[in-house]
């Protein structure tokens, strides 16, 4: 009897069971069937039946919460986009998504049922493919003006809030292409294996306003192990080997960041129309701290508290063999070309640390290039913004930077940049220790074709303002056993490389060897420059300095701008 009474209770729980599974079995078809109806109706609703939604598989289990999607493809329709067009209603923006696996974990269907509220503990997607397609149509202006729904506008008819805790991107590739009016493709960007984290994420009635969240999220980590650019319309290009972002504290990190030309040297020489100097920069580290990533979202400000550069080279290049100072460089100081940048940038300010920095220039008269570096920069930049807000409060970009000129004399320069000046109001002060003059030699002998035999430079030092039409201020130069040869030209093959009768009556009749004087006499530089139009800033900034170290050396006079200029004059005649 009680055999029997347990046959029968162990019989009933099977039955119970078996009517459960197959209860369970029904409904996770049904399910599955209203899911995919669901998806494929939203769709087609919000996009006017551009996309379809495409995948193999749709595993779902409703006791522990889990959905996953396999080789799941979203697909924009060619036709359907050209219609659109026609109807001027097509977008800007199209999508073409591929997915190998999108996991849904801790789904709740009860809040889904009850509260029409989406709750998803973790959303995992393995292996994302998207491809952005981009092309401009003039009519989306008046478009974009109209009302446009938000995004919780979108699904407000049929949930309360969608919250998940956390969605993961694993090997993401990312690819935008611009289509033109004659629908020929460029690819612009293209980013492979990408990892995205987000946390906290929620869309209600009032996350789109909570400025703790960007885009929705409480936190957003982005990293990206390598990326190229090439700029439209440029010769250069960018890159970088890995970029680390996190929301959460605000920084960003780029490793071994570089941009250069993407054509070879001489061809941007040869191509160069405007006499802009070749520049190559390769920095090891840069780091942003205090991005203002909803600042950039809401106002298109690119807005950091700070920037570090840390290690690594800037190097500047002309060639005269192709570039002539011929073309009016008037407006086109540092703080006058961040002032016309259309995208507006504000960092309080730049550390910079460990950057070796050069000028390169070939001689056209000479065949040869010379070089002046400046080593070990360090120092800062502030107030660096086009943000006429932040302006009106302080004017001024402020740099002050220090480095080890030629490797061996410390250099102290400060500049300040009046960013709201008509004319280009800067200043610029500075100091040189103790080192040779001889170390020049490595930017004059080329350039102008004479070199220092002797000079010991016990301290420069000077104090200068300008505008785009003219340089003056006080110059200081003290030093003793000057001496200078003047060189035969290259190629002439004379049987001694100085001029030597030459170079001993340049020194003895033009040339005061020492500064204060044996007398005691002080000369101090007073300098009164006039801009040559075609000269950059930087150029003219040395000629303003070059006027005081020509007075102070008894060449003030035209014998000593002969001296001074003689490889610009080979170069024009």
């Amino acid at each position: 009897m009680k055999y029997n009474r347990r046959k029968i209770i162990l019989g009933t729980i099977m039955v119970v069971i078996l009517i459960l599974l197959g209860v369970g079995w029904y409904y996770i078809r049904a399910w599955k069937s209203t899911i995919k109806a669901k998806l494929t109706e939203r769709i087609v609703k919000s996009t006017d039946s551009l996309y379809t939604l495409n995948y193999d598989a749709l595993d779902v289990n409703l006791l522990a919460g889990n959905v996953t999607l396999q080789n799941a493809e979203l697909l924009s329709d060619s036709t359907i986009y050209h219609r659109l067009e026609a109807a001027q209603k097509a977008p800007d923006n199209r999508f073409h998504i591929k997915v190998s696996s999108l996991e849904l974990t801790s789904l709740s269907i009860w809040d889904i049922l009850v509260v029409k509220k989406i709750n998803i503990g973790h959303i995992r997607i393995d292996s994302a493919a998207i491809h952005l397609i981009r092309k401009q149509h003039a009519y989306t202006d008046s478009v974009k003006n109209k009302e446009s729904k938000s995004l919780y506008e979108h699904i407000k008819d049929d949930f309360n809030a969608v919250k998940v805790d956390q969605i993961t991107l694993d090997n993401m590739n990312f690819k935008l292409s611009t289509v033109t009016d004659e629908d020929e493709v460029s690819t612009d960007v293209a980013i492979d294996s990408t990892q995205i984290v987000i946390g906290d994420f929620l869309l209600d009635a009032n996350s789109a306003r909570d400025t703790s969240r960007l885009f929705y999220a409480k936190e957003i980590d982005l990293d990206i192990p390598r990326f190229d650019y090439e700029f439209p319309n440029s010769v250069y290009k960018i890159k970088f080997e890995r970029l680390t972002f996190h929301s959460k504290s605000q920084q960003a990190l780029f490793h071994k960041i570089v941009l250069a030309p993407k054509i070879r040297k001489l061809d941007y020489f040869k191509q160069d129309k405007k006499n802009k100097a070749m520049i190559i920069l390769a920095w090891d580290t840069l780091r942003l701290e205090g991005i203002d990533m909803n600042e950039m979202a809401s106002n298109r400000l690119l807005h950091a508290k700070y920037a570090y550069i840390k290690g690594g080279s800037a190097s500047f290049h002309k060639d005269k063999r192709f570039q002539k100072d011929s073309i009016s460089k008037v407006g086109e100081a540092p703080h006058q070309i961040v002032m016309k940048m259309d995208q507006r940038i504000r960092c309080d300010t730049i550390f910079v640390n460990n950057v070796d920095v050069s000028y390169q220039e070939y001689s056209a008269k000479y065949n040869q290039e010379g070089v002046i570096t400046f080593q070990q920069a360090k120092g800062n930049i502030t107030n660096l913004t086009n943000d006429t807000s932040k302006l009106v409060k302080d004017k001024f970009m402020r740099a002050d930077l220090q480095a080890k000129i030629m490797g061996v004399g410390v250099l102290h320069a400060q500049f300040g940049f009046d960013m709201l000046s008509k004319n280009g109001s800067h200043t610029y002060k500075g100091t040189l220790g103790r080192m040779q003059a001889p170390a020049f030699n490595r930017i004059l002998t080329p350039l102008l074709n004479f070199e220092f035999g002797s000079g010991n430079i016990h301290g420069i030092r000077f104090d200068m303002q300008g505008t785009d039409y003219k340089n003056w201020g006080e110059f200081r130069f003290d030093y003793d056993d000057l001496k200078i040869n003047l060189l035969y030209t290259p190629g002439d093959k004379p049987t001694r490389k100085k001029k030597g009768v030459l170079s001993f009556l340049v020194n003895q009749l033009l040339i005061d060897d020492s500064n204060p004087a044996a007398n005691g006499e002080h000369r101090v530089g007073y300098v009164n420059y006039t801009r040559v139009p075609a000269y950059s800033f930087f150029k003219t900034l040395w000629k303003s300095l070059q006027e005081g170290i020509q007075q102070c050396v008894g060449l003030g006079g035209h014998a000593g701008r002969i001296l001074m200029d003689r490889g610009e004059i080979a170069e024009e005649r």
